[in-house]
C-alpha cells in the first residue's frame, strides 16, 4: 500500500475528515451477500444517491464511453500536494479461496474520498484459473451475478468483475475481443478496441493487442473486419454466427440500408445472397455482412460457390477480454487524463510475483468520488502492476466474491444504485486439485 507524507496540517485535517466520512460505511464490513444483493454500504448510507459525487456543483466533464454519464472534473491541484496530504485506512484483507485474496481500503486527498476493492489472483496456485464470462448469446446482457452463476458459466466461481465496454444503447454486444476457454472465440475486431487481457496456452497472463484474424480460403482478398460485433466497420465485412443470437438487420450497419449485402454460408457453400438484411432470424451457418466496398465484394459470390471461412485471434490466447486503454505498459503509465472522475475497473499483472491484480474504485457517491485515468494507473503501479488495462467503468463497475458461507455477493457499491446488466465479465475460478 502507498506510503503517505503530510505537507500541511490544514490539508491533512481536510483529508482526514474525508477519509473518516468514507470509512463510516466500513470497507472491512464486507458481509456475505445473497446473490444479486447490493452491499450493505449502500443500504447503510441513505443520504447518498446514485450519481452523487463529492460536490454536485463541480464542473462536469466528458461522458463515460458506455453509459453516457458525465464525470465530475477533479480540481486542478499539484500532484505533490495531493500525495503529501493523502491518507488511507488500514487495508482489510480476507481469503476468498486458495490463491485469491480480497483487500478493501479507503483513501482521501484534497480532491475527495475514494473506496478501493482489490482482488489478488495467483494463477500458479493449483486449481486457480481465469476465464471469460458471457451470456448465452453475444448480443445479450445480464447482471454479473447471473453471468458468474453455474447455469451460465459453470461451477467453481469464487470472484469476478465486469469486463468489456459494450453497445449499451442498442445491441448490447461488447465492443472488443472475447474468447472463452470452453466456447472459443466469441467476438473480435480487426482494429480498434483490441487492447485486451489474455491468458496464453501455458496459463501465463499478458496484456496487449489481440485483433481478429479471419480469412476466406477461396477469396483471400475479402477484408474481414468484425466477428459478432455491434456494427460492421464501414467498407468492411463482418461475420455473424449462432453465438451472436438472432439477426439484427440494419442495426449492424449503423442504419445504413444502401450499399449493404448479406451472404449466408452453410456447409462450406453459399446458400443465400441478398441486398437486404434480415432481422430476428436464427443464424444457421455463417452470415457475412458487408458495407460499401465489402458489400460489393460479397456481391461477386454466387449461390452454390465453395466458401471456407475461418477465424481466430492473433497470438492464439486461451482466453481474452478487452478493455479500452492500456494504463501501464512495461512499467510506464500510458494515459494522460487526470481530470475526469468515474467509477473504474482495471486489471493488471505483477511480473515479479506473477499475480493478476483486479481493482475497482467506487464513484459517483458522496463518500467515493471515483478516479481519473492517471489516478487509476498510478494506483495500479503502486500495487505492483507492470502492465494494466482499463475495463468498462461507470455504472458497470462491479466486483463479486465468494463469502464464508460459500455464496457470491457484491463487495463494492455500483453507482447506479442497482446491478447493471453488462455484456461480459472476468471469471475467477477455484477447483480443488483432484476434486
Amino acid at each position: 500500500m502507498r506510503a503517505r507524507l503530510s505537507l500541511t496540517a490544514g490539508a491533512l485535517a481536510a483529508a482526514l475528515s474525508l477519509v473518516t466520512a468514507a470509512a463510516a460505511a466500513g470497507p472491512g464490513s464486507a458481509p456475505d451477500h445473497a446473490r444479486n444483493d447490493l452491499p450493505s454500504d449502500l443500504r447503510r448510507d441513505p443520504g447518498s444517491t446514485p450519481g452523487s459525487g463529492p460536490d454536485l456543483r463541480a464542473e462536469r466533464g466528458p461522458a463515460h464511453t458506455s453509459d453516457g454519464q458525465p464525470g465530475l472534473l477533479a480540481p486542478v491541484l499539484p500532484r505533490l500536494l495531493r500525495q503529501g496530504a493523502a491518507t488511507s485506512t488500514d487495508p482489510v484483507r480476507s481469503t476468498v479461496s486458495p490463491g485469491v485474496t480480497l483487500t478493501r481500503w479507503d483513501e482521501a486527498d484534497p480532491r475527495g474520498a475514494q473506496r478501493f476493492s482489490l482482488l489478488t489472483v495467483d494463477p500458479s496456485v493449483p486449481g486457480v484459473s481465469l476465464d471469460y464470462a458471457g451470456p448465452r448469446r453475444v448480443s445479450g446482457t445480464a447482471t454479473l451475478p447471473t453471468l458468474l452463476s453455474p447455469a451460465y458459466n459453470g461451477p467453481g466461481t469464487v470472484a469476478g468483475v465486469n469486463g468489456d465496454f459494450f453497445d449499451i444503447g442498442d445491441t448490447g454486444a461488447p465492443l472488443g475481443t472475447g474468447r472463452d476457454v470452453e466456447r472459443g472465440v466469441l467476438h473480435a475486431r480487426l482494429s480498434g478496441w483490441t487492447s485486451s487481457f489474455a491468458v496464453d496456452r501455458q496459463g501465463r497472463p499478458w496484456i496487449g493487442e489481440v485483433p481478429l484474424r479471419a480469412s476466406v480460403k477461396q477469396r483471400p482478398g475479402l477484408r474481414i473486419t468484425n466477428l459478432n460485433s455491434p456494427f460492421v466497420e464501414p467498407g468492411g465485412i463482418g461475420i455473424y454466427t449462432a453465438a451472436w443470437g438472432t439477426t439484427s438487420g440494419y442495426r449492424v450497419t449503423s442504419g445504413q440500408k444502401r450499399g449493404v449485402r448479406m451472404v449466408l454460408v452453410r456447409g462450406g457453400k453459399v446458400v443465400r445472397t441478398r441486398a437486404k438484411l434480415p432481422s430476428g432470424q436464427p443464424i444457421r451457418g455463417v452470415l457475412l455482412v458487408g458495407r460499401g466496398p465489402g458489400a460489393k465484394a460479397l456481391g461477386t459470390l454466387r449461390k452454390g460457390a465453395r466458401l471456407d471461412v475461418t477465424w481466430g485471434l492473433q497470438g492464439g490466447p486461451r482466453m481474452a477480454i478487452s478493455g479500452n486503454k492500456v494504463l501501464i505498459r512495461e512499467g510506464l503509465v500510458e494515459v494522460v487524463d487526470d481530470r475526469v472522475m468515474h467509477p473504474r475497473t482495471a486489471i493488471g499483472i505483477d511480473r515479479d510475483t506473477g499475480e493478476v491484480l483486479v481493482l475497482v474504485v467506487d464513484g459517483r457517491w458522496t463518500w467515493s468520488r471515483g478516479a481519473t485515468m492517471v489516478e487509476l494507473a498510478a494506483t495500479m503501479a503502486d500495487l505492483g502492476a507492470d502492465e494494466a488495462l482499463n475495463l468498462d467503468g461507470g455504472g458497470s463497475t462491479t466486483m463479486i466474491t465468494r463469502g464464508a458461507d460459500g455464496r457470491l455477493g457484491v463487495v463494492n457499491a455500483p453507482s447506479d444504485g442497482s446491478l447493471r446488466k453488462v455484456a461480459n465479465g472476468l471469471q475467477v475460478r477455484y477447483r480443488p486439485p483432484g476434486g
